[in-house]
């Protein structure tokens, strides 16, 4: 075991702060980074826990975020012309003015929401994964909608009570998890209730939703998607899933008030960390200034001193990294149990981590001017 390790662990409380601050600087950044991938991916659940493969959308419309994602009505039975297709269906949304209806001594809410629609037929490629049987079952009934449990006293409503949109009654048959909204609250319904919401028929409009499409194998998905965009002149692009997710969750990652405040927590954290760091292992170094100048006294040079405490503060950053892990992990099951959902992706956490290695790394740097003090002669005062 090196000097600089057994240092570290029997001296753990001089330590200590470096150590915590390393790992609040990483949790604050991970977390946030991590409720922001949380909340996008709540919001487009109907989506990315459907039954899909490949995903339709127009040539210039690379997301569902940003722009117009209608498709001429011709494109769908395009799509069925590959022998690899076995379902093909568009996705179809409304919106509209929510008012509930209260009881008595209730508070009425009037909002304007997005109804997404959904086939409540069993396995159908546009029905998310996780409803259940009867969840299903609830939304053929028409003018029956599903809610998100977290909405629930935002739109003032309950399971089993009453509500119009656009003047339509509706009814919640369903309390949903995990489908909070990141901006506009939203509610699921058949898709014969949204048409119905939406007082329009792609019959008549002559335009379709993006479409989602099954294939018969998932050895066909890459195959598939390339054949369709091969035979597309221009008129749509096929995504796999993959690609179809990551393009909607850096549309709205890269919305302006994300980026702003992601770049100004990790400056922050950067701030934070350095300076308590720094000044950690400074304190630390000077309480044992005494053994320093022994060590000098012995010979060994200021270049091997300074090496011991560059080891010393890579340590530290060590130990601050699986300090960052473990809070982080916590806050993110206590998140989770609040009903907030955070998504750490491998990438961005491994870029974290190494952020908090540099801050270390500088942190102990900056601390090596303190070194000058262990002179020799102090140890016969």
């Amino acid at each position: 075991m090196s000097l600089a390790l057994s240092t570290l662990i029997y001296e753990w409380r001089r330590y200590l702060a470096a150590v915590i601050a390393l790992a609040l600087s990483g949790m604050l950044v991970l977390v946030m980074q991590g409720l922001f991938l949380g909340i996008i991916h709540t919001a487009l659940a109907t989506t990315e826990r459907s039954r899909a493969d490949i995903f339709i959308l127009p040539v210039k419309v690379p997301s569902m975020v940003n722009g117009d994602p209608t498709l001429p009505n011709r494109v769908q039975p395009q799509i069925f012309q590959n022998p690899h297709v076995t379902e093909v269906r568009s996705i179809e949304e409304a919106f509209g003015a929510w008012v509930n209806h209260p009881g008595a001594g209730g508070k009425q809410v009037q909002t304007f929401i997005a109804v997404w629609a959904v086939d409540p037929i069993a396995g159908a490629v546009t029905l998310p994964v996780d409803f259940d049987e009867k969840t299903r079952i609830a939304l053929m009934e028409p003018g029956a909608v599903a809610v998100d449990e977290s909405t629930m006293e935002k739109l003032g409503t309950k399971l089993g009570a009453q509500a119009s949109i656009n003047g339509h009654a509706v009814h919640i048959r369903a309390v949903l998890h995990g489908y909070q909204s990141v901006d506009q609250t939203s509610v699921v319904a058949s898709r014969e209730t949204v048409r119905l919401l939406a007082r329009t028929d792609s019959a008549t409009t002559g335009e379709t939703g993006p479409l989602m499409i099954r294939v018969d194998s998932p050895a066909n998905i890459d195959l598939v998607r390339d054949q369709l965009n091969a035979a597309a002149h221009g008129a749509y692009r096929a995504w796999s899933r993959p690609e179809f997710n990551k393009s909607n969750e850096n549309a709205l990652m890269s919305q302006q008030i994300v980026g702003v405040l992601l770049v100004f927590l990790t400056f922050v954290a950067v701030l934070i960390g350095i300076g308590i760091t720094s000044q950690t292992l400074r304190g630390a170094i000077l309480s044992n200034i005494r053994e320093f100048a022994s060590l000098r006294a012995l010979g060994i040079s200021m270049g091997s001193l300074r090496l011991i405490v560059m080891e010393l503060s890579v340590w530290a950053g060590v130990a601050g990294v699986g300090a960052a892990a473990i809070i982080t992990a916590l806050v993110a099951v206590l998140a989770g149990m609040a009903g907030l959902p955070i998504i750490i992706h491998p990438l961005p956490a491994l870029m974290i981590c190494a952020m908090l290695m540099v801050i270390a790394v500088i942190s102990g740097a900056m601390a090596l001017g303190i070194l000058k003090r262990s002179q020799p002669a102090d140890l016969l005062r």
